[in-house]
């Protein structure tokens, strides 16, 4: 287990008996970062990926990167296809539409891709969310598989909802702030804890 995890696992135990009982009944923790490809591809994916199951998306995404020779456009090849091109591939017009929304707001600077990597949180998700189609969860999603960042904490995540619900037996459905003032003592490493509630009902984002 990587050094951080393991000390975000110390810390979660000891600040919150609750989830440490269900860290040590879940087992190690598995998460990890993609560093393959590059940020534009990984937020292309995240919006092919949106609403679909995981084996419907990869399908759509496989034929998407097809159009390119396997691999993902570069911003200035994907502005240039024809609308009905991405769409022949089995994306919806909607999604044929954020993704050339994407790669013309990085074209036009307005999405620093090349900064993400030196910019706090908070300037991430406000830098993302500018972009049609890209919304607080996927930059979050942003946040913790692509960049790494150690204490995020997706309260729209209706998965991470249920979970709270479940491990802290609460009466109702929790809203976002009563998981943001649950969660509020796991931090700095938010993002472990939400991985371990995604374990808790299995369904771990795509």
């Amino acid at each position: 287990m990587p050094p951080r995890h393991a000390k975000a696992l110390a810390h979660l135990t000891a600040v919150d008996p609750v989830l440490g009982g269900w860290i040590a009944q879940a087992g190690p923790c598995a998460l990890t970062r993609e560093r393959s490809g590059t940020h534009f591809g990984a937020l292309a994916r995240s919006i092919v990926y949106q609403q679909l199951n995981g084996k419907a998306a990869a399908t759509i995404h496989g034929r998407f990167e097809g159009l390119y020779g396997g691999r993902t456009p570069e911003p200035k090849e994907l502005v240039k296809t024809a609308h009905e091109t991405l769409r022949g591939v089995g994306l919806s017009a909607r999604k044929a539409e954020y993704l050339q929304g994407l790669a013309a707001e990085v074209l036009r600077g307005a999405v620093p891709i090349e900064l993400l990597d030196a910019m706090a949180d908070a300037e991430v998700i406000a830098a993302l969310t500018r972009v049609r189609g890209v919304g607080e969860w996927t930059a979050q999603m942003f946040l913790m598989f692509r960049l790494g960042r150690p204490d995020v904490l997706p309260t729209l995540d209706f998965a991470v909802q249920s979970a709270v619900k479940r491990l802290y037996k609460l009466r109702i459905h929790p809203k976002p702030q009563r998981v943001a003032t649950i969660g509020a003592k796991w931090a700095p490493y938010r993002t472990v804890a939400s991985w371990y509630l995604w374990r808790m009902v299995d369904s771990p984002p795509q």
